[in-house]
């Protein structure tokens, strides 16, 4: 395999373990230059982290020799910086959510797509020990048909997290994230429960705000779901459960019930199997929401760079992307009207 050159946009909080897997993987891996606008940004990383550095953003586009550009801008940016990605024929790694309005994030996918490049999207849950384990387990039909499923997000963000600073708006608004709970926390847990159960057909929702911070987006948020191969299932999401949980999926098959989380997977099937994997990841639900190690970062990056070599799609497509943000449009469209909706496909 070749090495690929790579650039990055984007030099905030989410930089620190993209960086640190792009160090690891330095034998197939080339980083020509790494964009933030401000100053101060662009040396404190350069400083931590030993990558070059650049303020010429449209430099990163117009550079033949770089392959991928990796986007880790507020999600209100991507849709036009992937735009010149694609006319540029570079492929993306972008970080979540894609966007914040769902027609941006079907326009994105369908941008890149139409420009027969490369997106993944950093879902990386799906690449711990663990779920790569009970993955198997699903495609393998050792649980049988999916009769139940619930994903539990019982997560803790302290007041100073959502607090406005500067003049600028804090976490947890819309003008900041452009979503609550479901789409800058729960996103993750929630993708994972999908790409496990199925994609989800039908939900019917509550999404509350707390009186413990001063946001405008949910820090709550309860669902029934109905999924495509006729499961039915649970949601629960929240930022108020402290210190902060680890998040747990559940799986009910004709076959046997399988329980995940970060610290690890247990199985119990009908005929007297018991199946564990120890989880060796924190789940970043507590106070520091950056508690967690770059192995799954690495391990998402290693399956972009090898679906370039190999002409495939990345295990966290565009599709894939899509999938989990139209079921949180679809939670807080049904919260919204009180009433069952349907969830959106691509």
């Amino acid at each position: 395999m070749a090495r690929m050159t790579v650039g990055v946009i984007g030099l905030g909080m989410a930089v620190a373990p993209h960086a640190e897997s792009l160090l690891a993987l330095a034998d197939r891996v080339e980083v020509a230059g790494c964009f933030a606008r401000d100053p101060a940004r662009r040396d404190g990383f350069r400083d931590r982290f030993a990558l070059p550095v650049t303020d010429d953003l449209d430099g990163l586009f117009a550079d033949p020799e770089i392959d991928a550009l990796f986007i880790l801008t507020p999600p209100g940016t991507h849709l036009d910086l992937v735009r010149r990605a694609a006319a540029a024929g570079k492929h993306v790694l972008l970080e979540k959510p894609i966007d914040t309005v769902l027609q941006r994030t079907r326009s994105l996918v369908e941008t890149m797509a139409a420009a027969d490049r490369t997106l993944a999207v950093m879902l990386q849950h799906r690449f711990r020990g663990p779920s790569r384990r009970l993955a198997g387990l699903v495609a393998e039909g050792r649980l049988g048909r999916l009769l139940m499923a619930s994903v539990s997000i019982p997560w803790w963000r302290p007041p100073s997290y959502y607090a406005t600073t500067a003049g600028t708006p804090g976490r947890g608004t819309l003008a900041r994230d452009g979503g609550g709970v479901l789409m800058t926390q729960g996103i993750h847990a929630l993708d994972l429960f999908l790409s496990l159960a199925g994609p989800a057909e039908e939900v019917m929702a509550y999404a509350v705000t707390s009186p413990l911070r001063p946001i405008d987006t949910e820090d709550i948020a309860v669902a029934a779901v109905r999924l495509a191969g006729g499961a039915v299932g649970t949601v629960e999401a929240t930022t108020t459960a402290q210190p902060g949980w680890p998040e747990l999926i559940t799986l009910v098959g004709e076959h046997g019930t399988a329980r995940l989380s970060p610290s690890g997977l247990s199985v119990a099937l009908g005929d007297g199997t018991t199946i564990a994997e120890a989880g060796d990841e924190a789940s970043g639900g507590g106070a520091e929401p950056m508690a967690f190690s770059h192995s799954s970062h690495q391990a998402l990056i290693t399956d972009f760079l090898d679906a370039i070599d190999q002409g495939r799609p990345p295990v966290t497509s565009g599709q894939a992307a899509f999938d989990v943000h139209a079921l949180i449009d679809g939670l807080l469209a049904s919260a919204a009207a009180r009433a069952p909706v349907a969830v959106e496909r691509l």
